[in-house]
């Protein structure tokens, strides 16, 4: 895990624990607890605490009395229903922006999409992942719906992307990088049945690669934990 930097220690660390678990570096059957997880950040308890407890009401992590936190199990049913979740919300929130969205407003999302491709090249998997969200969810903002961003958010949070790090090692995200140019694209030219395509295609690219369970998983060791 990187260090902090002196802004918003909760929030940083909110971004950097939450990646931490989507991409896999903080895995299940494991307890992890504030205070080691605040030495590797270079920080204080508290802001970790923090961020660790609003995961835990986010529905991602539990706590786990007087030892530290861990990873809510999630099974492949839940993360299909996530899956259908995301396609029956995100879709239509994006078609509609080709009647909200001005194409200045469109335009402002393309130096992410450059971000996530050279993240993609580079194999950086924190800044990959933290510049996918970025996108997906000022995308969603352009239409206006705090409800909608928010929904989508918690879903996206509670994935599990287990296979975005060998995907990296594959070269394999640098071909999904560049879709979300295409739907930038394909929302300037007010293509409805374009925009659908790429996004399904996408979010089935979410599901299918990046959030499979690894076939070799087992229980992993658990780490000495103290006081949560």
């Amino acid at each position: 895990m990187e260090r902090l930097k002196r802004v918003s220690l909760r929030e940083q660390a909110l971004v950097i624990v939450r990646q931490a678990i989507v991409s896999g570096e903080i895995g299940p059957n494991e307890i992890y607890s504030a205070s080691a997880l605040a030495t590797r950040l270079g920080v204080s308890n508290s802001p970790v605490r923090e961020a660790m407890l609003t995961l835990v009401n986010q529905g991602i992590l539990e706590p786990v009395r007087n030892r530290g936190f861990r990873i809510v199990p999630i099974s492949e049913h839940d993360l299909d229903e996530i899956g259908e979740m995301r396609r029956m919300l995100e879709i239509p929130g994006v078609l509609a922006l080709i009647e909200r969205a001005s194409d200045q407003d469109i335009e402002s999302l393309r130096p992410i999409a450059a971000e996530i491709e050279t993240a993609a090249s580079s194999g950086d998997i924190p800044v990959f992942l933290e510049a996918d969200r970025r996108f997906h969810l000022g995308l969603l903002e352009l239409g206006g719906n705090t409800r909608l961003v928010e929904t989508i958010a918690q879903l996206r949070d509670q994935t599990r992307l287990y296979g975005v790090s060998a995907l990296a090692e594959q070269g394999t995200l640098q071909q999904t990088a560049p879709e979300h140019f295409e739907v930038l694209d394909a929302l300037l030219a007010r293509d409805a049945s374009r925009v659908e395509r790429v996004m399904a295609r996408h979010l089935e690219h979410v599901r299918g690669e990046w959030a499979a369970e690894p076939p070799d998983a087992t229980p992993a060791r658990q780490e000495p934990a103290g006081p949560a």
